[in-house]
């Protein structure tokens, strides 16, 4: 583990590259057996295993048995039970299949002898065909005109679940986020500026994965986003996830996360998220359902 100081946010969070440090670390595993691996959760933890960390571990796992000439293109992933942060995670690897173009694989993440979570992820060798995409959303105010995390709380602007722990992603929220109590319901999409708060490695997979880690962080909040209530009103819990990966990037440059949900009923919210790069590439798409529940009425 890293011996540098990390960096304090404006409200004493840790923040910076000693903290994206131990992120790399945990996303780095220990190598049990063949297809069998092992990971743990930071020392400062929710009190369940925050749901991109085990999504990001669990690629890990899959991509340590891919060739290297094979990137990520798909993931899909459920979430089983709760992850215990003061447990080890172990992830069982299954080689399903090494085609000519396409690799797959599946991971099951498991805690106390039962599963807490499972993924199916497909790798593919570099190839040529059509392209196009959605071109990112215009009138974006740029990065460094909005106030980081930290800076919003030191400002009495609300806090969340985001703020209670160290921050290896910069975030700077282009709307105001779920948890301000001056937001108001919105069929706007919510979206954040986001990038790993230091410098990554040269390897595309951690890239990948921190996208992964990323990608949880404010995508259920787009279900609450569209009431005109605060999200720490509700209870919510990541259900399944899903990613597609479109175009290269790095996670350490700034990419915008822009969150929308088209539904929700009987519990459950369906939220969808879009991630551009800074020169408008639409690099990564990924889908949700949630757990979304509303305070039990006081008898």
């Amino acid at each position: 583990m890293t011996t540098t100081d990390p960096e304090l946010a404006a409200d004493g969070v840790p923040r910076g590259q000693a903290v994206l440090d131990e992120l790399v670390e945990l996303l780095t595993l220990e190598q049990l057996e063949v297809n069998l691996f092992r990971g743990v959760s930071p020392p400062r933890s929710p009190t369940r295993v925050f749901g991109g960390q085990v999504a990001g571990q669990a690629l890990v796992a899959a991509g340590r048995t891919v060739p290297e000439d094979r990137s990520v293109h798909s993931l899909h992933g459920y979430f089983i039970r709760p992850g215990d942060p003061r447990v080890p995670i172990v992830y069982e690897t299954e080689r399903v299949r090494d085609g000519r173009s396409f690799t797959t694989r599946r991971v099951l993440a498991i805690q106390h002898g039962e599963a807490i979570f499972s993924l199916a992820a497909s790798f593919q060798v570099a190839q040529d065909g059509l392209e196009h995409s959605e071109p990112m959303p215009s009138g974006i105010p740029e990065p460094e005109s909005l106030s980081d995390l930290g800076g919003r709380v030191a400002a009495g602007k609300g806090s969340g679940w985001l703020v209670n722990f160290p921050r290896p992603l910069d975030v700077r929220f282009v709307d105001e986020p779920v948890w301000a109590a001056e937001r108001v319901a919105s069929h706007e999409p919510l979206r954040a500026w986001m990038r790993a708060d230091g410098t990554l490695p040269d390897d595309r997979l951690l890239h990948v994965c921190l996208l992964t880690y990323a990608s949880d962080l404010t995508l259920l909040g787009a279900v609450v986003a569209r009431h005109d209530m605060n999200s720490t009103q509700v209870q919510m819990a990541s259900l399944d996830h899903a990613m597609w990966f479109h175009q290269p990037f790095r996670a350490d440059e700034w990419f915008l996360y822009e969150c929308y949900s088209p539904a929700a009923s009987g519990g459950r919210g369906l939220a969808e998220g879009r991630f551009y790069s800074a020169d408008g590439r639409l690099i990564a798409s990924t889908m949700q359902e949630g757990l979304v529940r509303l305070p039990r009425a006081s008898s």
